[in-house]
């Protein structure tokens, strides 16, 4: 059973006149008050506040960014890639991903005014100017790192990817990859990952698989099961890919990039969540989650047998045949 919320929390042309007034009037006052936009080349931290996270920096964060944020065994905080990655995003996204996931190896651990103090100086390590006033949390809504230009490693990515032949069947490849996952991010409903204790492996006999469910616990767990489905569900368009049954998977129908095409999509809301540590989205992306499933199975797997046998299964609908 899946869990859901309990509450969310004639005179007719004068009339007409009068509400496309007020409407006007209410669209001005509210482009009026929209925050202005500013970017991250505008002097928007002050010296003393990039100072003080360098300070954080070096402690905190050097060990995997590298002593000036050119990377190592953590991705670069400067330079095109870095902001390629964050292209267009408001600087508060930084802030938090910085405050709810850094450092790897102890999440959550940093204050808010520590997090926006490492951000001031990430800006300064790249070279962005500083100015008069300190970051604050207002500000941090208002400033947007640049747009990106598109690279050809980009143009390459969208032309679409080459698959190699399969290795399983359908049957297969969903119970290696996607079941397992999908339950992972199923499981949020019931438990926070955030509040979970770190589990701890038997000390004897040494079980790798145990082991292995220990190294990376809580949120990035919800993390890695989200890239897994996002990244994994192409495959299931891979051609020649066959049903258990021995039916070709039908990877050319339109309907059936639908569904690949849903299953990415809700893969890629369950990572902007789980980055975010935004438990209560999850009760709406299991949702989501299982309707992307459900859509698919009605259609070319619920149809007799179990496990993957049946022999209607993976058939073409008979009225689009």
């Amino acid at each position: 059973m899946r869990l859901k919320p309990c509450c969310r929390l004639q005179s007719g042309s004068v009339r007409g006149v009068a509400f496309a007034t007020y409407s006007l009037l209410g669209a001005l006052l509210l482009v009026g008050q929209a925050a202005p936009r500013r970017s991250i080349s505008d002097g928007v931290y002050s010296a003393e506040q990039a100072t003080r996270g360098q300070q954080l920096y070096k402690v905190q964060c050097a060990g995997c960014h590298g002593d000036t944020g050119e990377g190592a065994s953590g991705p670069p905080l400067v330079g095109d890639t870095f902001l390629s990655n964050w292209s267009g995003q408001r600087l508060v996204n930084l802030v938090d991903k910085i405050q709810k996931t850094m450092p790897f190896n102890l999440p959550d651990t940093l204050s808010r005014n520590q997090s926006t103090d490492l951000a001031a100086y990430v800006l300064r390590a790249g070279k962005f100017p500083s100015g008069q006033a300190s970051l604050n949390e207002t500000a941090l809504t208002q400033i947007v790192f640049p747009a990106a230009k598109s690279s050809p490693a980009a143009a390459v990515a969208r032309s679409g990817p080459t698959l190699p032949p399969p290795e399983g069947n359908l049957a297969e490849l969903m119970r290696a990859i996607a079941f397992p996952n999908a339950n992972i991010i199923f499981n949020v409903q019931l438990k926070d990952p955030g509040t979970q204790p770190k589990k701890q492996p038997a000390a004897a006999p040494f079980d790798y698989v145990e082991w292995g469910s220990t190294v990376y616990p809580g949120w990035l767990a919800i993390d890695q099961a989200a890239v897994a489905l996002t990244e994994t569900a192409p495959l299931l368009l891979t051609p020649g890919r066959r049903c258990q049954n021995g039916k070709p998977v039908p990877v050319d129908r339109a309907d059936w990039k639908q569904y690949v095409a849903g299953l990415v999509e809700v893969g890629k809301l369950a990572h902007t969540a789980s980055k975010a540590r935004n438990y209560d989205a999850f009760v709406g992306i299991s949702e989501k989650l299982n309707d992307a499933c459900a859509n698919c199975h009605k259609v070319y797997r619920d149809k007799g047998g179990t496990e993957g046998s049946g022999a209607t299964r993976c058939q073409t609908p008979p009225e689009e045949k």
